[in-house]
């Protein structure tokens, strides 16, 4: 992000800043959104996953995923992580848009990338 930033600053300095320097902000908070947006996403399937094993944990040492040995604590997390994978892939419960967007007002733009007034 760092050489990005870099980079559009030397665009703009030899171009001047008309509508290079433009193209080089939009640029900036395109990059910035998508990593807003995979931080929401990634917080969801945490949570999903922590949720699930809760959910998904036994008591004793039988139960549906064999537990009987130590691999069976490793494969329910692997389970686990993978089943929240896969719900947020498909659409999740909503935490991540929630999550998205109170991002985009600590950054002081609006979802879209528009710059927006912090509140």
């Amino acid at each position: 992000m760092l050489q990005l930033a870099t980079i559009a600053a030397k665009a703009a300095a030899s171009v001047g800043t008309g509508a290079a320097g433009s193209a080089v902000d939009g640029i900036i908070k395109a990059a910035k959104t998508a990593k807003a947006h995979k931080t929401a996403t990634e917080f969801e399937s945490m949570f999903l996953e922590s949720s699930l094993d809760r959910l998904t944990q036994s008591e004793g040492t039988d139960g549906p995923l064999g537990e009987n040995g130590t691999g069976g604590g490793i494969y329910r997390s692997m389970l686990t992580k993978e089943y929240a994978g896969q719900i947020v892939k498909s659409g999740g419960v909503g935490i991540a848009d929630s999550v998205f967007r109170e991002i985009m007002k600590l950054q002081g733009t609006t979802a879209d990338g528009a710059t927006g007034a912090k509140s």
